[in-house]
C-alpha cells in the first residue's frame, strides 16, 4: 500500500516558539516602518543630558507663564505702613514696592526676598524669564523666516540670484551685533517708550523697547541661517528626486515647497537651539546696560544691573539672577548639541 504523501495543515500549537514569531514580529513591525524623525527623536531622547536640560526648559516655560498666576494666591494679608492691609496679589506683583522692606533674604512671604526697592524677587525673576524667553521666540521665529528665505533663494537659483544675497548676507555679518543694538537702543529707545508705550500686552510696565530689542537682534543673527540653509539648499538640489521633479515638468515654486523646504527641517532646528542662547545673553546685556527693559518692568540683565549695586550689601540680590540666567544658557546649549548630534544624518548610535 502506497504511503499517504497528503500534506497536512500545520499545528497551530507546534509552531509556538518556531521562527513563525519572528516572522509574525517582522510582518508586524513593517506596518509601521521607522522614519528618519522618529529615528532621530529617538536618540535624542538617549541623551540623558538633553532630556535633562529639556526637562529644564519646559519647567521655565511654565514658571514663567503660569507661575505668577499660583504666586499671587499664596500668602496671608500684610500690614503695609504705606499701603495699609494688602494682600499677595498686591505684594507679590513684580512692579508692587515695600519701602520698609528693603533688600530683605529669603522668607515665607519673599520666597527669594527682596530687591534694593522693596520688590519680591521672585516675581521679578518670574517676569523677567517671561521677557527673555518671549524675546527668544520672536527672535528665532523672524530669523527662521528670513534666513530659510534667503538661503533658498540662494542655495537654488544660484548665478546673479546667488551672488546679490550673498553679499548682500556679507554686509550684515559685517554689522558688530552688540554695537548695532546699542546703536538702535539708544537712538530709537525715547520713541519706543512714548509710542510702542500704548501697545496693550507689549508696552506698558516698561516693557516698549522689547519690540524694538527684538527686532534688532533678528536683524543681526539671521544671515548665519541663511548661510546654513544656502548650503544645505545646494545639496539638496543635486538629489535624484529633485531632478525627476524637473524632469516631470513640476515648477520651481512647487519643487522648493514639497522637496526643499521640508528637507531642511534638521539644519533649521538644530541652528536655531543653538542660537537661542545667544539670543538671551544678548537680551539681558542690553537690559544690563539700561537699553532694554525699562524700570517698572522686569529683565534678567535689569535685575543683575540693580543688584550689582548691592552687592556688597546683599549678594543674593545679583546672585539669583545670575544663577538662573547661567542654567537657561546651559540648558538651551546642552539641548542644541543633542539636538544636532541626534538629527545629524552621519551620526551613529
Amino acid at each position: 500500500m502506497a504511503p499517504d504523501n497528503t500534506a497536512l495543515p500545520p499545528d497551530p500549537h507546534a509552531l509556538i516558539g518556531s521562527t513563525a514569531t519572528p516572522v509574525a514580529e517582522h510582518i508586524a513591525v513593517s506596518k509601521h516602518p521607522s522614519t528618519p524623525f522618529k529615528e532621530s527623536f529617538r536618540r535624542l531622547l538617549r541623551d540623558k543630558r538633553a532630556v535633562i536640560s529639556m526637562s529644564i526648559i519646559v519647567f521655565l516655560i511654565l514658571l514663567a507663564i503660569f507661575g505668577p498666576l499660583i504666586y499671587a494666591h499664596i500668602g496671608p494679608p500684610y500690614d503695609s505702613p504705606l499701603y495699609g492691609t494688602v494682600g499677595p496679589e498686591q505684594y507679590h506683583n513684580f512692579a508692587h514696592s515695600e519701602p520698609d522692606r528693603i533688600a530683605e533674604l529669603p522668607s515665607s512671604q519673599y520666597w527669594l526676598g527682596t530687591d534694593s526697592l522693596g520688590r519680591d524677587i521672585f516675581s521679578r525673576l518670574m517676569q523677567g524669564l517671561l521677557i527673555s524667553l518671549s524675546v527668544a521666540v520672536l527672535v528665532e521665529v523672524i530669523d527662521i523666516l528670513i534666513g530659510v528665505i534667503v538661503g533658498v533663494l540662494a542655495g537654488f537659483f544660484g548665478h546673479w540670484v546667488d551672488q546679490i544675497l550673498a553679499r548682500f548676507t556679507d554686509i550684515m555679518f559685517a554689522f558688530p551685533g552688540l554695537l548695532f543694538l546699542i546703536l538702535i537702543s539708544g537712538i530709537f529707545g525715547p520713541w519706543a517708550d512714548r509710542t510702542l508705550s500704548k501697545i496693550p500686552v507689549l508696552g506698558p510696565n516698561g516693557n516698549a523697547r522689547l519690540l524694538l530689542v527684538s527686532l534688532a537682534l533678528a536683524f543681526t543673527v539671521w544671515p548665519l541661517m541663511a548661510r546654513y540653509v544656502r548650503g544645505q539648499t545646494l545639496q539638496l538640489k543635486e538629489q535624484q528626486y529633485v531632478e525627476a521633479a524637473h524632469t516631470v515638468g513640476s515648477s520651481n515654486a512647487s519643487i522648493i515647497r514639497r522637496h526643499i523646504v521640508p528637507n531642511l527641517f534638521s539644519i533649521v532646528i538644530i541652528a536655531s537651539t543653538l542660537n537661542i542662547s545667544n539670543t538671551i545673553i544678548s537680551e539681558s546685556g542690553i537690559s544690563f546696560l539700561g537699553l532694554g527693559v525699562q524700570p517698572p518692568g522686569s529683565s534678567i540683565g535689569l535685575m543683575v544691573a540693580d543688584g550689582a549695586q548691592y552687592i556688597s550689601i546683599n549678594p543674593w540680590m545679583p546672585l539669583v539672577p545670575c544663577v538662573v540666567l547661567g542654567i537657561i544658557v546651559l540648558a538651551f546649549s546642552f539641548l542644541g548639541d543633542g539636538v544636532r548630534d541626534a538629527f545629524d544624518p552621519r551620526s551613529k548610535d
